[in-house]
């Protein structure tokens, strides 16, 4: 077994444990919810006609834009909350709607003979018409199981710990592996729980105890199964609890603050990976987290709606300013890199056409610039187009793809970052900015009031200040992205480079 199918192995029992507990909760409270309003509705065609649509209206929110809609909402929880209430939400409609499908298609005749029985509306609700329509709820109840494993996976963004952690850091690595193995045991679970809530299906067709009490015993077989690394957890509420943005560079220093604090005594340090950068200043400011690395131009750009650009140091000392009064997060220094956007080309395209800068770039409107998901939307590219009256057709793609869209030729240009590992050994040209239209993004390490206040960690993560030049980031991000070392592997060797200096 190598080392990084290892250390992909040892995330499991609390990304599998998570994955658990949250689709079982929120199956668990939708069932509750849904069944009750179901059976009202049943007998209210027109109360029946609100919640069905209202149901479908949620249904039709995109997921990732209803779990970070919650993260505000719940006053900037993020984790375990957020992505409960959304998948809550979106397991109402298939059991609101077989259970109001089921009940209505219940052969009148059948309840008029109760009635002419004498049994009254509960007698006849829990002796005719929910174990006639059992099996079309349970239907609903099975479609809910799978959509919820399934849309579970994208916690990831708001803190959540998901087997999405596992595919958003392997689509983010172009780590083919993880992202496989992710989405392998996603699978299994919705599988395995489909067939036990299946097992329930066939009991109420079969009205066979056996088979029911078997779907119970599965069921808290696999919720027992999955708690050993949420109630481990839980024991080590102490952890200090680390984010980190969804990609390389981040998952890399992830690693290496957590070898810090183990160092320094912390046994069990608690990694959020792959969180939205926008969440992140949200669990800061609300002691979600104790720390982070972020950037200056990033605050600038996104928090700080700035779109004049000044020097390196004026930026910092702006920067540090507003998160302490706006956000009250303490920011420890600088990392010692810069990783900021950079339009670059391939250096023999460039050379042959006469390209040395944006400005250059301007006079070829026929070309393609390639970007990541959010690039396009920031006010950075507003300020060069702006600025430069640039009129480049933009393809939005995964950072991953970005260096081979310009080797086959895709795009002329990408949007890379300065730190990329790439950028080592590659005949690329990185365009100057003679407008300034980008601002400088400083690595800087953040801590939360609560992460402030513990001196132990403080004192742990200080050596990390200007402790790391950018080509020793290029060559960790190397490591992971290009020879596809894990980023813990890529952590360790960076933080030995660091001890020899």
């Amino acid at each position: 077994m190598n080392e990084e199918f290892s250390d992909m192995i040892s995330y499991l029992p609390d990304y599998l444990g998570w994955h658990i507990l949250l689709s079982l909760a929120a199956l668990g409270v939708g069932l509750i919810v849904s069944i009750p309003l179901g059976i009202l509705a049943s007998r209210r065609p027109k109360l029946a006609e609100y919640l069905l649509g209202g149901a479908g209206v949620l249904q039709t929110v995109p997921t990732m834009a209803m779990l970070v809609l919650m993260v505000p909402l719940l006053g900037g929880t993020i984790g375990f909350a957020p992505a409960f209430v959304a998948l809550t939400l979106y397991s109402i409609l298939p059991i609101l709607a077989n259970t109001v499908t089921g009940i209505r298609g219940i052969d009148p005749t059948l309840t008029e003979a109760a009635r002419g029985l004498g049994m009254n509306d509960w007698q006849m609700l829990t002796r005719v018409q929910l174990p006639l329509a059992a099996p079309v709820i349970i239907a609903g109840i099975r479609t809910a199981t799978v959509l919820i494993v399934g849309t579970a996976t994208l916690a990831t963004p708001v803190g959540g710990m998901s087997l999405g952690n596992y595919i958003f850091s392997g689509l983010e690595m172009s780590d083919r592996q993880l992202t496989l193995f992710g989405c392998i045991v996603a699978a299994l679970l919705a599988v395995g729980l489909d067939q036990i809530v299946h097992l329930l299906e066939l009991a109420a067709i079969r009205r066979s105890g056996r088979l029911a009490w078997c779907a119970v015993v599965g069921v808290v077989l696999v919720l027992l199964g999955g708690l050993y690394g949420p109630i481990t957890r839980a024991f080590s509420s102490g952890a200090p609890v680390i984010a980190n943005a969804p990609f390389t560079e981040q998952f890399i220093l992830s690693e290496v603050i957590k070898d810090k604090l183990q160092k320094a005594g912390f046994r069990e340090v608690d990694q959020r990976g792959g969180m939205g950068e926008t969440i992140q200043f949200l669990a800061l400011k609300h002691d979600q987290i104790d720390c982070c690395i972020n950037y200056t131009g990033n605050v600038w750009a996104t928090l700080m709606k700035r779109k004049d650009v000044v020097d390196r140091e004026k930026t910092y000392a702006e920067v540090v300013q507003f998160l302490c009064e706006e956000y009250g997060v303490e920011c420890l220094g600088k990392i010692g890199f810069e990783n900021a956007y950079a339009l670059t080309m391939l250096k023999k395209t460039a050379d042959a056409k006469g390209i040395k800068s944006i400005d250059d770039l301007a006079k070829h409107p026929d070309f393609k610039i390639a970007g990541d998901l959010q690039f396009f939307h920031r006010n950075e590219w507003r300020q060069i187009r702006k600025n430069y009256d640039l009129r480049l057709r933009a393809v939005e793609m995964n950072p991953s793809f970005l260096h081979n869209s310009l080797k086959d030729a895709s795009v002329e240009v990408i949007c890379a970052y300065s730190s990329d590992g790439r950028f080592l050994g590659q005949e690329l040209l990185t365009l100057s900015d003679p407008k300034q239209a980008l601002p400088p993004y400083d690595a800087i390490l953040l801590l939360s009031r609560k992460g402030a206040q513990n001196a132990r960690l403080r004192t742990a993560l200080l050596p990390l200040v200007q402790a790391v030049n950018d080509r020793a980031m290029q060559q960790a991000n190397l490591r992971v992205d290009v020879e596809e070392q894990s980023p813990r592997r890529a952590a360790r060797e960076l933080l030995l480079s660091l001890a020899r200096k």
